[in-house]
């Protein structure tokens, strides 16, 4: 069976000495071949930068990113004609389980479609898409979808 590898390079430089409250949570991240770095933080709940990206709005967005394009493809090999996708993602960290984690990814996605085209077969392939996700199938967490198809205007 086919695999894919993926690699990625964290860069951290400073100093802990002054203890837990002072180190700052900035850090890169590359993924070769891209060219473009993504910085980092932490939550700003636990002292990080609000302007960079955190780990966990990472997982929401790669869960989001992996949907679509499971289901553009699934489309496209049904052909199906999609005109737009939009998707709304969200979680939350859950500090009072044991361990911490993120609650269920909930994805919440619009399609539209041309006029005439038939809705039902557009959420069974969300839901073929929704099975077949990657990152979906590789989480810890539940990630659910909700599918609403709309015609063009």
């Amino acid at each position: 069976m086919a695999s894919h590898s993926y690699e990625t390079h964290t860069r951290w430089s400073g100093t802990t000495a002054g203890g837990i409250r002072s180190f700052s949570r900035n850090h890169v991240i590359t993924t070769p071949p891209a060219a473009v770095d993504l910085d980092l933080s932490a939550d700003p709940s636990f002292r990080g930068d609000p302007a960079r990206w955190n780990p966990e709005q990472l997982i929401v967005a790669a869960a989001a990113s992996c949907q679509m394009l499971s289901f553009l493809g699934a489309a496209a090999r049904a052909g199906a004609t999609i005109l737009g996708y939009e998707d709304t993602a969200a979680s939350r960290l859950l500090l009072e389980a044991e361990p911490a984690r993120l609650d269920t990814v909930s994805l919440d996605v619009t399609v539209t479609v041309p006029a005439g085209t038939d809705h039902a077969e557009i959420e069974q392939l969300a839901q073929i898409a929704h099975e077949r996700c990657y990152v979906a199938n590789s989480l810890a967490v539940p990630v659910e979808v909700t599918t609403t198809v709309i015609d063009e205007e």
